[in-house]
């Protein structure tokens, strides 16, 4: 049996879950998600708490268990407190700044570089124009957006400039060694 499918998923009391089918519906403070799972694996509601079952051992059944059980407690958790991915800018005259709900990125191409973020995801700059924070209620959108963002331009080995994940690790490479001679 799945270790994640098997666990039950908790309904906060301020979420409101809604099973139609093979669509399961979630409202909370924060926003509405739906998604259609596949329509073997059942998704009932007991207690507040949502139960995912499957209907036999097959390879197919045991990885759609587990995978059902993960969306479902995502989407709980994002209409509840909504989810947060944090960037970095790093270099010099590297910024970005806001017009509107567009970011605007300068990041050393010959033209600023707009991202217009899609609906259900808020784009906010903090500690001034180097860390930017992209947020929303799905979990695998908000994922998206910051590695798109990150897309505009990695860090580089050399000197770690680009724009990266908060507390992402850039391993240096050694420059060019002088000849001896």
């Amino acid at each position: 049996m799945s270790r994640i499918g098997k666990m039950p998923v908790p309904v906060p009391s301020d979420v409101e879950v809604t099973i139609l089918g093979s669509t399961v519906t979630v409202k909370g403070p924060k926003g509405e998600l739906s998604r259609t799972f596949h329509r073997d694996i059942s998704v009932t509601l007991e207690d507040n708490q949502l139960i995912v079952t499957r209907p036999t051992d097959q390879r197919l059944h045991r990885s759609l268990h587990g995978l059902t059980r993960a969306l479902i407690a995502n989407m709980v958790q994002g209409v509840h407190d909504g989810f947060r991915r944090e960037l970095e800018i790093h270099g010099i005259g590297y910024r970005a700044q806001m017009e509107g709900d567009k970011l605007v990125l300068s990041v050393g191409y010959s033209h600023p570089v707009q991202i217009v973020p899609p609906p259900g995801i808020t784009i906010d700059l903090e500690k001034g124009y180097r860390n930017i924070v992209v947020q929303g209620v799905d979990k695998e959108l908000v994922g998206r957006v910051a590695a798109e963002i990150r897309a505009v331009r990695k860090p580089e080995p050399y000197k770690g400039k680009g724009i990266r994940y908060a507390g992402e690790y850039v391993r240096r490479k050694a420059g060019k060694a002088g000849k001896i001679g």
